[in-house]
């Protein structure tokens, strides 16, 4: 009798093994990410946190830097990239060598140290008056101390325009600029920062990151 319950007790245990899920059988695969494309800053471009004017700057990328675009926001020109080993969010407009219609598309995921923080998506007043193409914006030496000292001690009200604000790239008539003790320059707050505006142009020359 002993005998014939053993027998049976292993062949009840075969068949449970039998009918185990395959899902204890399958193995992990994993997804071959394709080589991102490679592309060029045409001029100093803001790094930022995420894709658009409203997230905080994180660096830049100088004129001439290579990155590496790993995706872009679909139906838009902001970016992820990686750039020096850091990623972020770039304005496509200003790079080269990529086509971004053909990189697939990415969506933005708030990284976990940022949860709960709510980021206004901002009114846009306008749109920049995009640098000529043919001639680069004449850099300027970095201005004293006692300029950017003065520009932080005497905030504007914040202006959003469509796009990225550039070296060169111009402001429309309804920003207002605001003098700056001593300097020929005026400056203003858009997309974030301050910056150093040529009055009779109205074209950016300077941008305090």
């Amino acid at each position: 009798m002993q005998t014939r319950s053993t027998i049976l007790i292993a062949a009840l245990m075969g068949t449970a093994a039998l009918s185990q899920p395959v899902l204890a059988q399958t193995t992990t695969t994993t997804t071959t990410i394709s080589t991102p494309a490679m592309a060029v800053a045409t001029t100093p471009l803001n790094i930022r946190s995420g894709p658009g004017p409203e997230y905080p700057v994180t660096g830049a990328i100088p004129t001439n830097g290579q990155a590496a675009i790993l995706g872009c926001i679909e139906g838009s020109q902001w970016c992820q990239i990686s750039y020096n080993g850091a990623q972020g969010w770039a304005y496509s407009q200003y790079m080269t060598g990529a086509n971004v219609r053909t990189l697939p598309p990415v969506a933005y995921t708030a990284p976990p140290a940022t949860t709960g923080t709510t980021i206004v998506r901002p009114t846009y007043s306008g749109d920049f008056i995009a640098p000529v193409a043919t001639t680069r914006p004449l850099p300027i030496a970095p201005p004293p101390p006692t300029v950017q000292t003065y520009i932080v001690q005497h905030p504007r009200q914040q202006v959003y325009l469509n796009g990225e604000v550039v070296e060169g790239a111009g402001l429309p008539p309804d920003v207002a600029l605001a003098p700056v003790p001593d300097s020929e320059y005026q400056y203003a707050y858009v997309n974030g920062v301050p910056v150093l505006v040529e009055p009779t142009t109205r074209r950016v020359r300077y941008i305090y990151r």
